[in-house]
Order: structure tokens, then C-alpha cells, then sequence
């Protein structure tokens, strides 16, 4: 955004500091300040000059100029019996007697200062000596027109002026880092942010625009349907005829699309917004001043489209399919996230974003319909992002302009337009929303506490009546009550920040706060996080990475995951990251997808974080109840999975227990006959296997397995230091078995038969290692090898122990349809 500092200056009045500590003001206490730039150093050298003759030079589009440039530059410049300046020009506008802007020799063309910086000169043109130029729009930097040359109307200025003075150039222009207003639409206007300086100057400001609401002459010309008060909280309009506006004249009908050179052109200019025409200025001059954008339509297209006779304006979500052409020509399809100005249901405007080809106006239009609405921010973001629409007006309604600006906002363009005296105005006003102000009580106490400061009640109540806030005091308590368009203010914190910002954060105190000497309170799961990152980075080398807590719809679906459990984003940064994710390993995936296509063969990648679904419920405060969650996603198989779980299991001290899913019951992005769910005293915890290959194929992945926990089922776990290895003096038995069983039976069934014999037996110490796993081609059964090691604590095993522990085993195993062979 770009802000004039002459029209801050002019707003605000007297202003007792420097422009370079005004701008630090502006940048520590309301708004960063990307940048600053002179426009008097860009303008110098340029003024405006008479063109007193004018001839065509033969066999060229050129013609040769005498100007009169003022006296003083006449006599630095002319060569002339005349005394005049001789320019040679090819516009097809130049003639005798109107008022043009000349750059000198030895100054540099505006629109390349900076960059290029041209230096004109004097140089021979078809034999004449021509003197700098005659500079258009374009040369000037002031808009994109390069076909004539620019004219100023002799009210003006006179010959000599600088240009500079005429339009007010010896400005500041201030770059506003946009992002860091985005709850405060006040200050997207020039008097809501010249108000915001007032009071950073200890000033009280004296708004120029009334925010009277009331209107005269209703008008049953005009109707208006809101069909959702959250798409638009109101809705106004007025109906005017053009006859009734002082709308200035062309300078010329045969240079009727000249541009016009006027201080409010040159002010849209200077904001980075283009002049369009008379009307279409006055709704951006507007909108550059209040910070509420308008939009005019012909008045007799819109009806005609409706066919009632009357302009009945429906505003609704569009309806996936409708197209629309706007007014640059381009035709798109709208969706349900658009908001669509209808006349009496078809399609006219995209709401907030810009007009419609059907109802724009041209030269035939005699009637106008003054459009001033506000629309959900949250819906503007979607149709901003979904149609690359990124004008002065959406950007402004995407930062949710307040309800009470829409009839001043019409108001201000009426008077823009010069509205003849006695002409009829009808109005039309739908408002869905309370424009009741807010009230919010704080102490003067609470105030200094917070911020650590000494502000005494006086200064506190000017500071917020400077910037138009009400405040009433009954002791040391205040009510405080929050202007109509301070959208942003409804706790006293708000107000406490309020009082610091305008103040100033940096003139506050500089001492540490009094507090016990004592140490934090170690953070559970931080420590847990700790620990966790040092087994998976510095011991196994895997990759901790940091993916977004939002994800696209589309990835949800992809991977099965069930859509309507997850939280939408209202306004979410992009379409793609629209939904807060239920779990960590889509968004793994999509990376594993990014280093495959790299070339990289063999990693894993891991990030913890948080997770949140609709079924886990609110909580105390009414937000989403948050999970933290580990996910692994490598490159390899389950069995692979399964070790960076056993790994997890010694480091934590924890014997997590694995369970294959059941014929039927749901495994998610897994496939069930690879995957398993892990327990921790007997309750789910996570899962960990292989992915589907209908998910591999749509994500494009090769071979990958993914593990899954929910660390907070880990806290306050009894864990056994796994470090300290029990072990046996006696000789200990080593036993090799081999088990065959049905294809359909998992592993670990096979391995908990015979761990459940093992662990049974008193002072046992066992280990157990699957070897190796056989099935013969066609064949509908499996061979399971183990290799078996166990021994006692307290003697020597006799072989007839040995013997009853392995036929104990046997038993175990034929109960689950095994047999060892």
C-alpha cells in the first residue's frame, strides 16, 4: 500500500517532528515501512509550457513547437528570434494553445528514475533543433498511456510552474507493509491512517467525513436481497442521474480517451491506482480516503438483465458452474466460495472483486447505481486466491471492512461527483449486522501492570480519545468504548495494547520483571520430544523435518482419511492448505514423493507435532483439543517400521505390544495384511506398516512404511531402564524351531504363542529371533523360523525342564493351527 505523506500532513495539521522521525513514528509504533520515496527528486526539471505554435514538419507524423516556458526558462533554453523554446513532438494531440509538461534538457524522464535514469538533451530531429520533450502520461510515470501527450487545463497552472507545485509531487511516498495491518481496515484509508498518526503524535484528530448513517428518500426504484447475512452484512446503494453530476468535460472530442491530467488523477497515481474515468475516479478516490471501495453500475443494463422494470439486487454464493465475464473482457467459472451481486438472480458482479462486462458504463449510460457493501473477508480470500484477483478493493475487503462505513462511503463519492444542487437522490440500505459500539472496563492499575509502566488516568483517557475512542472514569476504573470501526477491539488486553502501541512500546521501562528465583518446571513432553530426537537423528541418522499443520483436501482423500472429521481453515492462507491435518503422515509423504523424484533411494524422514480432529473434541476454552504425535516415514517395509519401533521401545523403557488388524476392521492408509496396531498397556497408542497400493499409485510413491504414536499416551508411562540387562551364570539353551501354519496367520501370533510359554516359566531369560520366513509357490501354508536362547537365574536347566518347556510350546502353538517341523 502507498501513502502520501502530504495528504497525512494535510489531514493531521500541524506536525511537530521531522519527516524522517514521523516515518520512524509510523514504523514502531503503527506499521513497518518498507520503504520511502522522494517524488520531488524524481519530478525535478519538469513544467508546464504553452505550446504557442504548432506545424507539421512534411513527410513525418512530427510536428515542430514553439513553447513558452516562463520567462526565466525562455531566456536559459530559447535559441529563438521569438524567445520561445523550439521542441520537436510526434503526439497526435500537441497544438497551439494548450498547457503540456516539458522536461528539460539535463533532467531525467520520471518513469526511469531509479533505474535507467535517462537524461534528455538536445539533439537534431529532422533537422530541428529540439530541446528535451513534451512528456505523456506514460513518461511521466503516471499511467500506462503512451499514445498522447499530457494536457493541463490553464486553471492549473501557467507557464514556468513547476510540476511538482501544481500537483503537489514534493511528496513523501510511504511503502506500507500490508500484512501487518490485516485487523485494522481503518487504516487502509488515508483518514483512518492519518488518524492513527494524530495519535501517535499526542494529538486529538478532527475527522473530515461524518458517520451519520441516516439517509433521505428511500427509493422503490431499488431492492435488495441478502441471502446470507454471513456473505454480506449489509448492502447499500444509491441511484443517481448523470445529469445531476459536475462531471468534467473532455478536453477535446477527438482526444476523448485522453488521459486526464488533474490533482485527483495525479493522486491515484501517486497510490498506485489507475485514473479510468470521472466516476469510476471518484469510487477510488473514495476508497483511497475511507478505506471502503465501491463499484458503479449502468443503472438501465442492470435492469434490463433483471427485466422487472426496477434494479433488484440479490446478493448470494454463487452456484458452482456460473459463469461470469468481468469487466476486462475475461470470462470465469464461479464456485461456491464466491459471492455473486445478482439482478434479480443473474449474475451482474463478483462481489468485492470487480464488476461485470454486462453492466459496465460507457458514454450511453445516463443513470448510475452507487454500490457500497461489505463481504465476508473470509470468502474474498478464497475468490482472491481461487481467480488471481488481487485489486486495491478486494485487498481492502479481505482485511473485513466494518459495517458502518457503506452510506459515508456514498456520501463522500456524491460529493466527489459534484452532485448538482436539487438533484434526486434515492437510497437503498439492507443492514444484517448490530452496529452497536463496544464497551470494554479496564483499571488504570491493570493498564501499568501489564505494561510494566507509570501512566496516570489523564494521560491514558487523552491518549484514546485522540484516536477516537469514548472513555468514561469512576475512580480508578474506565469504560472504555470502542468507535464503530475499530472491528478489532473486545477485550480490555486490546485496550492495554492500544494505550502501549500509541504511546509507545520503546518509551516503556527497561527493568526485568520481580519474580522468585527458582527454576522452570521441566516440560513433559518437551523432554519427551528431546529425548525422541536425539534416538532418531544422532543415533539412527534419520531427517526431522517441518511440513505445514494445514493440507489440501485433496491429499486427505487421496489417502482415505475421512474429511469431515478435520477442521476447515476459514480463511486459509491458500486453497491447497485449507484443512488442519488428523495425522502426520500425509504430510511426509507428499515429501518422500519430492526426494524420490530427486534421485534419493534409501532415507526416513520424521517430524513431530500437532494433530487435531473434530471426534477428539473441544476444550475448557472452546478450541480443538490438540495431540502431539510422532511420525516415521522410511523408504523400506514394515519389518523396517517395526525395528525404529523396537528402537523407541529400549530407549523409552516401554514394551509396547503389536496387534494385527482384524478381517473387516478399518486400517486407514495401511495395508492390513502389512500392518499392525501398536498397544501400550493395552490401548491403542498408533499404527505402523506399509501403504496400499492404490495410495502409492496416487501419490506416485515407491516402496514406504510409516509408523505413527501419540506421545501423549507416553507421559507418566512406568518405563524400566532397558540399559541394565538382566542376565543368567548358567548355561543358557539354544534351540532352533521351525513353525508351519496357515498363509492367513501373522507373524505375531506366531511369535506371542511361544513368547507367552517363555514368559510364563519363573526365572526365565529368553530371547527369540525370527530368521527367516518360507512359503512354497501355490502353496497355502508358511514356515515361520526362530531361533530360540533362554536360560535360568537360578540353575542349570535339566533336559527334562528343557524338554517340557518345548513340548509346553508345541501345545501353545498347535492351539493357533501351528505346528513345529
Amino acid at each position: 500500500m502507498l501513502i502520501s505523506l502530504n495528504k497525512i500532513k494535510q489531514y493531521v495539521g500541524s506536525i511537530p517532528v521531522s519527516d524522517e522521525k514521523l516515518v520512524q513514528l509510523i514504523g514502531s509504533r503503527l506499521v513497518e515501512v518498507e520503504g520511502v520515496m522522494d517524488m520531488a527528486e524524481k519530478y525535478r526539471g519538469a513544467y508546464l509550457a504553452n505550446v504557442v505554435t504548432c506545424e507539421d514538419i512534411p513527410g513525418t507524423h512530427l510536428h515542430l513547437c514553439q513553447i513558452d516556458a516562463g520567462p526565466e526558462l525562455n531566456q536559459k533554453f530559447s535559441t529563438l528570434d521569438s524567445g520561445l523554446v523550439q521542441i520537436v513532438c510526434g503526439a497526435p494531440n500537441v497544438r497551439e494553445g494548450i498547457i503540456a509538461v516539458w522536461l528539460t534538457p539535463g533532467s531525467i524522464v520520471p518513469d526511469t528514475f531509479g533505474g535507467e535514469n535517462f537524461v534528455l538533451g538536445s539533439r537534431k530531429l529532422r533537422g530541428y533543433e529540439s530541446f528535451g520533450m513534451l512528456a505523456g502520461p506514460d513518461e511521466l510515470g503516471l499511467s500506462s498511456d503512451h499514445k498522447y501527450i499530457a494536457e493541463v487545463d490553464e486553471s492549473l497552472g501557467r507557464p514556468g510552474d513547476a510540476l511538482a507545485e501544481v500537483f503537489d509531487l514534493n511528496d513523501k511516498i510511504l511503502d506500507i507493509e500490508n500484512k501487518s495491518l490485516t485487523h485494522r481496515p481503518d487504516t487502509f484509508g488515508l483518514i483512518g491512517f492519518a488518524r492513527e498518526v494524530s495519535g501517535i503524535l499526542g494529538q486529538k484528530f478532527s475527522g473530515p467525513v461524518s458517520f451519520d448513517q441516516t439517509v433521505d428518500g428511500l427509493s422503490d426504484e431499488i431492492s435488495i436481497e441478502i441471502a446470507d447475512e454471513k456473505l454480506c452484512p449489509r448492502y447499500s446503494a444509491c441511484l443517481v442521474n448523470v445529469s445531476d453530476l459536475n462531471l468534467a468535460n473532455p478536453v477535446s472530442p477527438e482526444f476523448s480517451d485522453l488521459y486526464p491530467m488533474t490533482k485527483d488523477s495525479v493522486l491515484l497515481a501517486k497510490s498506485g491506482i489507475n485514473s479510468v474515468s470521472p466516476i469510476v475516479d471518484a469510487t477510488n478516490l473514495t476508497m483511497l480516503e475511507l478505506g471502503q471501495p465501491l463499484h458503479a453500475f449502468d443503472y438501465d443494463k442492470f435492469v434490463k438483465i433483471g427485466g422487472l422494470g426496477y434494479a433488484k439486487i440479490i446478493v448470494r454464493a454463487a452456484r458452482s458452474g456460473e459463469k461470469l465475464t468481468l469487466l476486462d473482457g475475461k470470462t470465469i467459472e464461479l464456485n461456491s466460495n464466491d459471492i455473486v451481486i445478482t439482478s434479480n438472480d443473474i449474475p451482474v458482479a463478483l462481489a468485492g472483486a470487480t464488476g461485470g462486462e454486462s453492466t459496465k458504463i460507457d458514454g450511453s449510460t445516463t443513470r448510475i447505481l452507487l454500490e457500497s457493501a461489505t463481504f465476508s473477508l473470509y470468502n474474498l480470500r478464497k475468490t482472491q486466491m481461487a481467480h488471481g484477483i488481487f485489486s486495491e478493493a478486494i485487498t481492502r475487503f479481505t482485511k473485513g471492512q466494518p459495517a458502518v462505513n457503506t452510506i459515508p462511503a456514498i456520501k463522500d463519492c456524491l460529493a466527489k461527483l459534484g452532485v448538482k444542487s436539487g438533484a434526486e437522490l434515492r437510497f437503498a440500505d439492507s443492514l444484517k449486522q448490530d452496529l452497536s459500539e463496544i464497551q470494554v472496563s479496564v483499571k488504570v492499575s491493570e493498564i501499568n501492570q501489564l505494561l510494566g509502566s507509570h501512566y496516570d488516568q489523564t494521560l491514558i483517557i487523552q491518549t484514546l480519545e485522540n484516536v477516537g475512542f469514548k472513555v468514561t472514569s469512576d475512580s480508578e476504573n474506565l469504560l472504555v468504548t470502542a468507535p464503530l470501526w475499530r472491528t478489532d477491539i473486545h477485550i480490555k488486553e486490546d485496550i492495554i495494547e492500544e494505550v502501549g502501541r500509541l504511546l509507545g512500546f520503546d518509551n516503556l521501562p527497561l527493568s526485568l520483571p520481580v519474580r522468585p528465583f527458582v527454576g522452570a518446571k521441566k516440560n513433559a513432553m518437551f523432554e519427551l520430544k528431546t529425548t525422541l530426537r536425539n534416538l532418531l537423528s544422532l543415533e539412527l541418522g534419520f531427517n526431522e523435518v517441518l511440513t505445514y499443520s494445514f493440507i489440501s483436501k485433496k491429499l486427505l482423500e487421496r489417502v482415505g482419511e475421512n474429511t469431515e472429521d478435520a477442521y476447515e481453515i476459514t480463511n486459509s492462507i491458500s486453497p491447497e492448505l485449507q484443512l488442519f491435518r488428523t495425522s502426520i503422515t500425509p504430510s511426509l509423504l507428499e515429501k518422500v514423493r519430492e526426494n524420490q523424484k530427486a534421485g534419493f533411494a534409501d532415507f526416513s524422514l520424521y517430524e513431530m507435532n500437532q494433530v487435531t480432529r473434530k471426534s477428539l473434541g473441544l476444550i475448557s476454552d472452546q478450541t480443538p483439543k490438540m495431540q502431539h504425535h510422532l511420525a516415521v516415514v522410511s523408504t523400506a517395509d514394515y519389518y523396517y517400521s517395526k525395528q525404529i519401533l523396537e528402537n523407541l521401545a529400549d530407549k523409552l523403557g516401554l514394551n509396547f505390544e503389536i496387534q494385527a488388524f482384524t478381517d473387516g476392521e478399518a486400517s486407514g492408509y495401511f495395508e492390513p495384511k502389512r500392518a499392525a496396531k501398536i498397544l501400550l498397556s493395552g490401548t491403542q497408542i498408533g499404527c505402523l506398516g506399509e501403504l496400499k497400493n492404490s495410495i502409492k499409485t496416487a501419490l506416485k510413491l515407491k516402496e514406504v512404511s510409516s509408523l505413527e504414536l501419540d506421545l501423549e499416551s507416553l507421559l507418566g508411562q512406568k518405563s524400566s531402564d532397558k540399559r541394565n540387562k538382566e542376565f543368567s551364570r548358567f548355561p543358557a539353551v539354544n534351540r532352533d524351531l521351525t513353525v508351519k501354519i496357515s498363509e492367513e496367520k501373522p507373524f505375531a501370533l506366531v511369535e506371542n504363542a511361544i513368547l507367552e510359554v517363555l514368559k510364563a516359566q519363573p526365572s526365565l531369560i529368553c530371547h527369540l529371533t525370527a530368521t527367516s520366513i518360507y512359503q512354497a509357490e501355490g502353496s497355502d501354508t508358511k514356515n515361520l523360523s526362530f531361533h530360540l536362547n533362554f536360560a535360568s537365574t537360578e540353575k542349570t536347566l535339566l533336559s527334562e525342564e528343557i524338554s517340557a518347556i518345548m513340548n509346553s510350546i508345541s501345545k501353545s502353538l498347535e492351539k493357533i493351527g501351528g505346528e513345529i517341523i
